[in-house]
């Protein structure tokens, strides 16, 4: 099993985006077995995939039910989803009180049968993010083609210390616009997610931009973008 982490510094930069697509590539494409666990207690992750909130998702990291327990099939095959709710709120003062420092780490463990573990996580350097980096594979960072963004992501770089893999990637990018064109430019080996009608339109569907769109060249960048990952792991 490879666990992929979806993270970044700041919101509101595509990171739910990253992960539900992600999920869908590595089950309909590669064939996984693949979960998506959603640690955001926004919930956006779970909501696109028609999951429902039950207010016990912190439960399984006090040990008061089997992480295994929470997952659910979703409508695509070879992907479950173990949903977020908003009791994910206190989970940082959660993993402060437990101090186990690999408390994620020892709950991923127990997920046999999976291929792939895709966790999408709230924006933040917190007690989550730490667990996360922890228990990760490789941790995915999206990044916009703009100054502040970059500098979100160069303080992940940062924080980390060579800790754990990563793989930064431009999203929302629009190649006409001459700040995004000097940003492909100076990092030409990073993965590009367009800015497209198609993954805009992901919320009002609920379905992966590979059904909603599948022809389109956003599905397209999300698959290459999976390829990439899998030969990082491999």
């Amino acid at each position: 099993m490879a666990t992929i982490a979806i993270y970044s510094l700041k919101g509101g930069v595509g990171k739910t985006t990253l992960a539900v697509n992600l999920a869908w590539c590595a089950a309909a494409l590669s064939a996984r077995r693949t979960l998506l666990w959603d640690l955001d207690p926004q919930a956006a992750a779970t909501w696109l995939l028609g999951g429902t909130n039950r207010d016990q998702a912190q439960a399984v990291f006090s040990k008061d039910v089997s992480v295994a327990s929470q997952a659910r099939p979703t409508r695509y095959p070879k992907l479950d989803l173990i949903g977020a709710d908003a009791s994910l709120r206190r989970l940082d003062q959660l993993f402060h009180d437990l101090d186990k420092k690999k408390r994620l780490a020892k709950l991923l463990a127990e997920l046999k049968g999976y291929d792939r573990v895709i966790l999408d996580r709230p924006p933040g350097l917190t007690e989550t993010a730490d667990q996360v980096m922890r228990a990760a594979d490789l941790i995915v960072i999206p990044v916009i083609p703009s100054p502040l963004a970059q500098r979100a992501y160069a303080e992940v770089v940062r924080h980390l210390g060579g800790r754990a893999p990563l793989m930064p990637v431009h999203v929302m990018v629009d190649r006409r616009r001459a700040l995004h064109a000097e940003a492909l430019a100076a990092e030409p080996g990073w993965p590009v997610i367009p800015m497209a009608s198609a993954i805009e339109g992901m919320a009002a569907k609920r379905k992966p931009v590979g059904v909603s769109a599948p022809r389109s060249p956003a599905a397209q960048a999300f698959a290459d973008l999976w390829r990439a990952i899998e030969h990082r792991i491999a």
